[in-house]
This record gives structure tokens, C-alpha cells and sequence, in this order.
């Protein structure tokens, strides 16, 4: 088997998918992450796919992922995402041309299902109450939000209030039937961030995530000290060597990899079982489009230290669209009492329908962050 061809499609929202074709009618999907460089993106996935992968046997998935990585300049999160995209894409060929789901290939299930949990919010938390209890009736005892707002490097006692508020209404009105995961999203700069984390404290969380920019990494410890609630992070880290810095600062709980942006689904499981020699839990970050959270899904079935996945259906970023709308196979993300069902079919589970995917991607993609701005006009983190 060879692959013959490449497609990259701009999908709206925010989504970039990739599609290798091979000479014996077996086709892969993956995807990319976007951000605010989508057409730099799309470019240079087109360059690195066809000096790299055409006319390759797409089953030597680790030579291929080896030679995508490896160059004297390397990393940066657009050659990341791009390694990522196509090495999922190769799992799915290697899956499908030997019928089994890509878990099988990686040592076979280690569960019988995925917890899974729910975003509320929005990107400047409000509606909490409504939206809990909309995810309590629809079977999750599990949810994510954003802490808070943009906070300045110092800022006002009131915003830290707002925060205890939204949480502590969670907890007066569903006591303690609901996990909360609370996001700080790289929003807070670190004198803020000792603030709320202990404020937080009494809500017991089920983690506190980048508390502080990934880059202040280093401030995890002075968190991990003063709290007991699990602290958690890793969605904008790519491969097990940037990983590497977190292990061995023995401070944060939970990692939170992202298989479209840390390497690909090998990746991903090569990092989880990094994370399992030093007792740490696994919560990969999947907000993105349908084929990054089939990948995921691959990787939780076979992951033991996976404890709970996030999912997006329908909320999150994904404005004007489900992640659904490109999916034949609905049932492979059906939620069920917070858990998703392991999936059954060959590579990674996931139908495309690429007759509405045409459609849509002939529309192209626009895709910028928010931009926001503290109370004295100075850039806010989003």
C-alpha cells in the first residue's frame, strides 16, 4: 500500500481536516488545530505532506512520525498540530485495511467505558446554574468552567467574589453529585492565581486547570503547596519531551494532552504512560471538531490512567455547528449517565460525511481568538 494523494479541507468553525488517500482505496482522516494561523497551517500541512508522505506505505506510522518531527528547527505548535493531524490520519488507514479499531493495535481495551464531562459557561462564565442542571438532566454528573473573566496581574477582590459566587451556587444547589473542574485558562498571572486557588479550596474541585501560563510553568509547585485540590494542565504542550519539565517538577495532578496538537495518537499514549510511572491521572483536552475527539476516544479505550475525557458536543467554541454535522456513524459520541460507549468500527471509529463536508469547506474558514483588554487598556489573555 501507498499513499497517492493528500486533501486538507478549512472547515467552519474552527476546524482544519485532513484526509490521505492511498493506491488500494483506503482513505484516513485527521485534523488540525487552527487557532489564528489557518491558512499558514493549511500551507505548510501541504508542504510537509507531500515531501514526506506521498508515495510512503502509510503503516510505518513511527518512521513517517520520525521524519515529520525531526528537523534541526523543530516543534513550534504548527509543525505540532500538522505531525498530529497526519499521524491520526495513519492510524485510521492502518485500522481500517486490518479491521480493527486503532485500541486494538495499542495493547486492546483497558475499560469498559469513558467517563466524559461537559463544558458551562461560555468563555466569560455566566448561566451556570441553568446549564449545570441541563447537563444533570442530560445524564452528566461531571462539568468544566471557566473560572473567571480576564484578571489583571493584580486585580479587584470583587472579581475574585464573582468566582466563589458562580461555584459556590453549584454547590448549594447540587451539593457535592457533580464534579467540577474549574479552568484558569492561562487567564490569571500568578498573584491572583494563589488568591483564587485558595478560595477555591473549599468547593473541593475536581482539579484546578493552568492555573498560570504554561510558560510559568514553573509556579506550579507554589500552587501544588498551598492547595490540596488536583491541579491540572498540558493542552498547549506538544510530544513527551515538552512533557518531560512537568514530570519531573512533580507538582501538577492531572495532564491534559491534546491528541491534534501533541503528536498524534501514539503520542498521546506514549505520554499518558509517562504520566502513569509518576501516578498521575490523564484528562485529554478535546474541544476541537469530530475526528480529534474519535483519535482521543482510540486512545482512552486503551489508556488506563484516562479518567475522564472532555467531549464538545454542541457547546464550547463550536458556534453554528455540532460536531455531529459531519458524522454518518451519530452513535460513536453518544452520552449516557457521563459515559461514552468504547468504539466498535475499524481505524477510528468515524464515518465522514464528506459530501457535507465539501459543501461546508467550500465556504472557508476565518478563524480568529477573542481579543481582550484589561480595565486600563493593556492586552488581557484570553
Amino acid at each position: 500500500m501507498k499513499i497517492t494523494d493528500i486533501k486538507v479541507y478549512k472547515v467552519k468553525p474552527r476546524w482544519i481536516f485532513v484526509k490521505i488517500i492511498t493506491d488500494e482505496g483506503i482513505s484516513g482522516w485527521g485534523e488540525l488545530i487552527s487557532g489564528t494561523k489557518t491558512e499558514t497551517v493549511v500551507a505548510c500541512a501541504y508542504e510537509i505532506g507531500k515531501r514526506v508522505l506521498i508515495g510512503r506505505n502509510p503503516f510505518e506510522i513511527e518512521r513517517l512520525f520520525q521524519q515529520m518531527h525531526r528537523s534541526f528547527f523543530r516543534g513550534g505548535p504548527i509543525n505540532a498540530t500538522i505531525v498530529s493531524g497526519f499521524e491520526m490520519a495513519l492510524w485510521d488507514i492502518k485500522g481500517k485495511a486490518l479491521n480493527v479499531p486503532v485500541y486494538e493495535l495499542l495493547g486492546g481495551v483497558a475499560r469498559d467505558k469513558i467517563k466524559v464531562y461537559s463544558w458551562i459557561g461560555g468563555d466569560r462564565p455566566s448561566g451556570v446554574l441553568e446549564q449545570a442542571q441541563d447537563r444533570i438532566n442530560r445524564g452528566f454528573d461531571s462539568i468544566k468552567m471557566n473560572a473567571t473573566e480576564e484578571l489583571h496581574y493584580i486585580d479587584t477582590i470583587e472579581k475574585v467574589d464573582s468566582v466563589i459566587e458562580r461555584v459556590s451556587i453549584l454547590r448549594e444547589n447540587f451539593g457535592n453529585k457533580i464534579n467540577i473542574g474549574i479552568d484558569f485558562h492561562g487567564r490569571v498571572h500568578k498573584p491572583m492565581a494563589k488568591v483564587l486557588a485558595k478560595e477555591l479550596e473549599q468547593f473541593h474541585p475536581m482539579f484546578l486547570e493552568e492555573v498560570v501560563l504554561p510558560e510559568n510553568y514553573e509556579y506550579y509547585k507554589t500552587i501544588s503547596n498551598l492547595v490540596s485540590t488536583p491541579l491540572a494542565t498540558g493542552e498547549r504542550e506538544y510530544t513527551r519531551w515538552a512533557f518531560k519539565k512537568i514530570f519531573e517538577q512533580k507538582a501538577i495532578d492531572i495532564i491534559q494532552p491534546d491528541v491534534a496538537l501533541c503528536g498524534g495518537i501514539l503520542e498521546l499514549r506514549k505520554i499518558a504512560a509517562m504520566a502513569e510511572a509518576y501516578d498521575m491521572a490523564v484528562a485529554p483536552h478535546a474541544p476541537y471538531g469530530p475526528i480529534a475527539l474519535a483519535a482521543t476516544l482510540q486512545v482512552d479505550s486503551c489508556t488506563p490512567n484516562v479518567f475522564i475525557q472532555e467531549q464538545s458536543l454542541g457547546i464550547h467554541y463550536n458556534k453554528g455547528f455540532d460536531l455531529l454535522d459531519f458524522v454518518k456513524n451519530k452513535e460513536i459520541f453518544e452520552f449516557k449517565d457521563g459515559f461514552v460507549n468504547i468504539p466498535k468500527k475499524s481505524g477510528l471509529g468515524i464515518e465522514i460525511d464528506e459530501d457535507y463536508l465539501d459543501e461546508i469547506a467550500k465556504e472557508g474558514l476565518v478563524w480568529t481568538n477573542p481579543s481582550w483588554t484589561h480595565y486600563d487598556g493593556t492586552i488581557a489573555e484570553w
